[in-house]
């Protein structure tokens, strides 16, 4: 986003919300596809966080990366925002992990209410 000068948007962060949801949706799919359409609910939960998981300790850890390597804006957030002087990549790895999984969380419950997925009729162990 530095490139195209659009780091300034602060509305662009919700796209990541939209690719996570995506990545979701997709695991969801790909799962009942490889499993005889078979998912149910908790394992439909379990999917997507795991998925939602990698994608979080990806952006993670690019996050660090990058504000390790670029200084510049480690320095900007600094000199811009009150909690500034206490962020380093470190806690911003942190955080951007932290607050993934919240989205993480919030998108796999709601999508799994929208998957078609197997009903359960009986409690296992009866006969």
């Amino acid at each position: 986003m530095k490139t195209p000068s659009l780091a300034h948007i602060i509305e662009l962060r919700l796209l990541n919300l939209f690719f996570l949801v995506a990545a979701i949706w997709f695991a969801h799919k790909k799962f009942k596809n490889t499993h005889q359409h078979l998912l149910n609910y908790f394992r439909g939960l379990a999917t997507g966080v795991g998925t939602g998981a990698i994608g979080t300790s990806l952006f993670a850890l690019f996050m660090f990366v990058y504000m390790t390597v670029d200084s510049s804006m480690n320095q900007a957030i600094n000199d811009k925002d009150p909690m500034g002087r206490y962020l380093n990549p470190y806690m911003a790895a942190f955080i951007t992990a932290l607050k993934g999984v919240f989205c993480e969380l919030r998108a796999s419950f709601v999508l799994i209410n929208y998957v078609d997925t197997e009903a359960v009729y009986a409690p296992a162990g009866d006969n």
